[in-house]
Formats: structure tokens, sequence, C-alpha cells
């Protein structure tokens, strides 16, 4: 499922007592999305952009003990066409959001 991102919310599984619902904020500034991520680490989080497209990729394989986890989210989201791609950046949280950013471009 691909959503734009200049629409109010994206869909996004593991979000608390929102039904799966994350609000984006994407004004003349600035883009911004926090998403749920505690259940995951650093190293098991991609986060890519493919063309006009964002990508977040998790993957979490827990073979310590029984019984075996394996959690894999993937989603693409189309970015605004307003935003400079070069200062796209994503950050986790030590509450476990992981943070999505980046700046607008100037208008000419």
């Amino acid at each position: 499922m691909i959503l734009k991102a200049n629409e109010e919310y994206w869909d996004w599984p593991l979000q608390d007592a929102t039904d799966g619902i994350v609000k984006v904020t994407n004004n003349t500034e600035k883009f911004d999305v926090a998403l749920e991520a505690k259940s995951f680490q650093p190293n098991e989080i991609q986060v890519r952009v493919i063309g006009g497209l964002l990508e977040i990729h998790f993957e979490h394989i827990q073979q310590k003990n029984d019984p075996y986890v394996y959690r894999v989210i993937t989603r693409s989201y189309r970015l605004p066409d307003d935003i400079d791609i070069r200062t796209l950046r994503s950050h986790l949280s030590s509450k476990g959001k992981l943070h999505i950013s980046a700046k607008k471009m100037p208008y000419k």
C-alpha cells in the first residue's frame, strides 16, 4: 500500500492506541513523522529513498529463546514533491520512536 505523504495520516501497524494511524507533519517549513519502533534495535531498521518513495523496513530475529521470534514490517510512502531529499534524516529515540524528517525546498 502506498499513501501520499502530504495526506494527514499514514498507516503504521505498531502505532499505540491509534488503530495503526500516525499523524504526518507536512507544512511549509518541514516534513516530519514519528513511528512506533520500540520492539526494534537501530541495526534492525532501514530507511531509504527510492525515487520519490520512502521505504521503511524493520526486521527482528530472536533465536536465543524458545519460541523463535521473527518480525518484519515494510512500508512505502510517497514523499512530498517539495522536500529536499538531501536533508532527509531518520533517528531512533531512546523511547523507541523512529523520527523521520526533512526540510522543504526553497521557493524560487
